[in-house]
């Protein structure tokens, strides 16, 4: 079978998230693995409200029909103020604008759009998994950017620009998935600089900027950009409902256009019914309530998550307490001779689930990391299944220095 399979998919693994959803329904298991939100915070009752508003209203019968691969446009006018009020991108038209199936299909087209097989894309080392993935799927090569707490190392993004000519560069700017760093001000500007230098396209990918536990807005990429080389995907999967599968993607009229295409062929639209709505959810102060219910819920929880890792995790445990997001990011002293993969398992074994780092990374050799969600557990499931993971490395640590 696999021989008949073509060469961008026969050797592609799924990513870790999607394999161990067969562990998380056995009900004892405590995962820290998929960045899902929580149940709590998922507007059920103001769906249905709008739903039903949505399918009683003079035009009800269009949210059932065909609409347009572009996206529809009442819904992209409510974007437009959204990218304004949170994002700081403004002066937009209707062809800069492609509403997706949610923002890794973003990932999906610009990949579709940009790689033939053996292109270079450059990534921040870590980067987001299925991005990865994706990459790979089209025969491109992901190679890693080196990065540091300010955000992109640049002497290393400018280096990996003249050895490689890439595609384009890919990043997570804002409370990144997996390491839930923000790159500064400065360093954004200094990226916007090297890539109008080299007229890099970059991938600005921005699902977590709204889950801001600071209240500071941090200017995008886009908000920086003068040449139109960056291309924005934001979602509405975090701060409202994963499965009405609806985000935007930003950017030039040409490439756009281009991305139109790969739209068509690949599910014509966006389901009306969820863009039509998103957009009344847009509308009025309904958002902004919402995120301001569900931001203290998830700071709760990573305040917490953060507590027991300082009273369980061993010495040599660095992590990052990150400002917004969904994840926090751990890794052990490499002295300590650490591979979180090869622990997994056994973790496991002790109904405790945690993502290994080595899927995060386009370089080799990076294994004493780990991601850690939040989002889903429970404060008691955060306090225990910390304190199992913590307990099993502490006796590894001790193990190794015996």
């Amino acid at each position: 079978m696999k021989e008949k399979l073509s060469n961008r998919i026969k050797n592609i693994q799924g990513n870790s998230v999607r394999k161990i959803f067969s562990l998380l329904t056995k009900p004892e298991i405590i995962s820290f693995a998929g960045g899902f939100p929580t149940k709590k915070t998922l507007p059920l009752e103001t769906i249905k409200t709008l739903a039903n508003q949505v399918l009683s209203s003079s035009n009800a019968h269009d949210v059932l029909q065909y609409g347009p691969s572009e996206g529809y446009v009442p819904l992209k006018n409510e974007i437009f103020k959204f990218l304004d009020k949170y994002k700081a991108i403004k002066d937009l038209s209707l062809k800069n604008m492609l509403v997706i199936s949610g923002g890794q299909q973003g990932i999906d087209f610009m990949c579709k759009c940009f790689i033939n097989p053996g292109d270079i894309v450059l990534v921040e080392d870590p980067t987001y998994l299925a991005a990865l993935q994706i990459m790979k799927t089209y025969e491109g090569i992901p190679v890693g950017v080196a990065s540091n707490e300010d955000g992109l190392d640049i002497v290393d993004l400018e280096e990996k620009i003249k050895m490689y000519k890439p595609k384009f560069l890919y990043c997570v700017p804002t409370f990144s998935n997996p390491s839930g760093k923000s790159y500064s001000l400065e360093n954004r500007k200094k990226i916007i600089e090297v890539i109008n230098k080299y007229e890099l396209h970059i991938l600005e990918d921005d699902p977590y900027s709204l889950i801001n536990y600071s209240g500071n807005m941090i200017e995008t990429l886009k908000s920086l950009d003068s040449k139109d080389l960056v291309v924005y995907i934001t979602s509405f999967s975090k701060i409202i409902a994963p499965s009405l599968r609806c985000g935007a993607l930003v950017a030039s009229e040409e490439l756009v256009e281009r991305f139109g295409v790969a739209k068509q062929t690949t599910d014509v639209q966006t389901s009306t019914i969820s863009q039509a709505i998103v957009c009344e959810f847009l509308k009025n102060d309904i958002l902004e309530n919402h995120l301001d219910y569900i931001i203290p819920i998830y700071k709760e929880k990573k305040d917490k998550m953060i507590e027991a890792i300082k009273k369980y995790m061993p010495q040599g445990f660095n992590f990052i307490n990150p400002e917004g997001g969904l994840f926090i990011w751990g890794e052990f002293d490499k002295g300590l001779n650490i591979n979180t993969r090869e622990h997994f398992e056994k973790v496991v074994t002790l109904d405790v689930v945690y993502l290994p780092g080595d899927d995060f990374y386009a370089s080799q050799g990076f294994t004493n990391a780990m991601r850690l969600n939040f989002s889903n557990a429970s404060l008691e499931e955060i306090e225990k299944g910390i304190k199992i993971i913590g307990q099993y490395f502490t006796d590894v640590v001790k193990n190794k220095e015996n």
